[in-house]
């Protein structure tokens, strides 16, 4: 498994660069001329990517070595599941808040508690202790909902609400953070292998790595985020909204009534469409078996031997593949619906699973099998997130988005959790350990998953047959990953 490490991450990241080079013959970049020459939007998108591309590189480190390290302090794989179900469980939990804290405190200082919580997250690894590491996976489970929208919302606010800059130049600072994002996760992997096991401190170190990353990227929303502010709104970017009255005068909205708002608006969306409710369907049972996939990849291939990181690299670097295979299968010479690309993406992850029942066999493991199939969902993952974000964009409305993809989230989480816990249960069950068979019959599970998610993407086809709202018109598809 060593050598399997090895070469596979020379191989993937020298067909990431064939394919990096090819898409950009056939799809030269989708950049506004306009954008680009711009130089205040330059300047600005230079400094919001500044701090997002720090908080995106601090989460990736803590991507390789999270099971290992519960492993390393001797915790059970029953009780490792638990501490993971305590960060879905919060990730549900604080969700909501997520989008109402931006419109309480400000953004600015919603991404300070970011950099606040997720520092402490990291630091609580240092301790042995059950219930401090609880601790941390809840601050994890913030954390992780407060980088899934605080950045973007201080963003787009001054983008459209401050600098009145062009919507359409949105995509290209999110195209530009995806871009180096899967660089980020790659890169990750590298280092974080790099500190723990050639180095040879230990699985902790990529964590406490983290931190002064962190610290970094508080400083450059303290400093270039607050001259931003200052020469934009007064409100150090708390959201309000003034409303009619009866007597022809303005009320203005408190954060609370209008989060309030936000949400009914969005449940509403969600039951009033047939299209956003099965899209949600295929999101939840996609996404809620990544969660179990991220749960479970450590603890299949690390008797074997592999360096973590390098095969955490692979991993990213078999999504970024299918991430440029995406670009090539939507680009004028292939002409590709994202709808076909999301049934394909769906159809390999239900393979990639069901390759992974039998590669799991209690007591007949096969290693390399497992990280081919690891790979393919990985690959699979590449070309879904680009085509699930473009439907999305196509069949919800903008101004619901954040508030729809909100009530999304709750039922991946919560399959997550029973997907864990089942987990637990049978490991409990049956003495605990990896010779057991509840990874092969959770694997099972996410394949009958998988299988559930096709039947809804072929539901979804059969919804927008002649819906121009969920086909790619024109010639590209790229520009619409978020």
């Amino acid at each position: 498994m060593l050598v399997t490490a090895y070469l596979a991450i020379l191989c993937l990241l020298a067909l990431c660069v064939g394919l990096e080079l090819t898409a950009r013959r056939l799809t030269p970049p989708q950049s506004a001329p306009t954008a680009v020459a711009n130089p205040a939007f330059r300047r600005f998108q230079s400094v919001f990517l500044r701090a997002y591309l720090l908080a995106l590189w601090a989460d990736w480190l803590q991507g390789p070595y999270l099971y290992k390290l519960y492993r390393h302090y001797s915790f059970l794989e029953s009780q490792i599941a638990i501490l993971y179900v305590c960060g879905l469980a919060s990730c549900v939990l604080f969700a909501p808040f997520s989008g109402w804290l931006p419109q309480a405190l400000g953004r600015r200082q919603t991404c300070l508690l970011f950099c606040l919580s997720y520092s402490a997250c990291c630091l609580t690894k240092l301790s042995r202790d059950y219930f401090v590491l609880i601790v941390g996976r809840i601050l994890g489970g913030l954390s992780t909902s407060l980088l899934a929208t605080t950045f973007e919302a201080w963003y787009v606010h001054r983008h459209v609400d401050v600098h009145d800059f062009p919507k359409e130049w949105i995509s290209s600072t999110f195209t530009k953070a995806a871009t180096w994002n899967h660089g980020l996760a790659v890169g990750a992997g590298l280092v974080a292998n790099l500190l723990a096991e050639w180095l040879h401190l230990g699985p902790v170190a990529p964590f406490l790595l983290a931190v002064p990353c962190l610290g970094c990227c508080a400083w450059v929303v303290l400093t270039d985020w607050g001259k931003e502010e200052a020469e934009g709104d007064l409100d150090g970017g708390k959201q309000t909204q003034l409303l009619s009255t009866p007597n022809g005068g303005v009320a203005r909205l408190s954060a609370k009534a209008r989060f309030s708002r936000s949400c009914q608006d969005g449940l509403r969306c969600l039951l009033s469409d047939r299209r956003v409710m099965v899209l949600g369907g295929v999101q939840a049972l996609f996404e809620s078996v990544l969660y179990i996939f991220v749960f479970l990849w450590t603890p299949v291939l690390d008797p074997h031997g592999p360096p973590l990181g390098i095969v955490f690299s692979c991993l990213m670097a078999a999504s970024m593949v299918g991430s440029l295979l995406y670009r090539l299968a939507t680009s004028t010479r292939y002409c590709l619906q994202p709808g076909h690309v999301l049934c394909l993406a769906v159809l390999m992850a239900f393979f990639s699973f069901f390759m992974l029942t039998f590669s799991t066999t209690p007591g007949q493991p096969r290693p390399h099998d497992s990280f081919l199939a690891f790979l393919l969902l990985e690959l699979a993952c590449g070309l879904y997130f680009p085509a699930v974000s473009f439907l999305q964009g196509r069949v919800i409305p903008e101004e619901k988005r954040a508030s729809v993809l909100t009530w999304f989230r709750l039922p991946l989480h919560l399959l997550a959790c029973l997907g864990l816990l089942a987990l637990h249960g049978e490991v409990s069950g049956t003495g605990g350990g990896e010779a057991g068979s509840g990874t092969r019959h959770m694997f099972g599970g996410c394949a009958v998953m998988m299988l559930a998610a096709l039947m809804a993407v072929v539901s979804l086809f059969t919804l927008g047959r002649n819906d121009s709202d969920l086909r790619l018109e024109g010639t590209r598809g790229e520009g619409e990953m978020y």
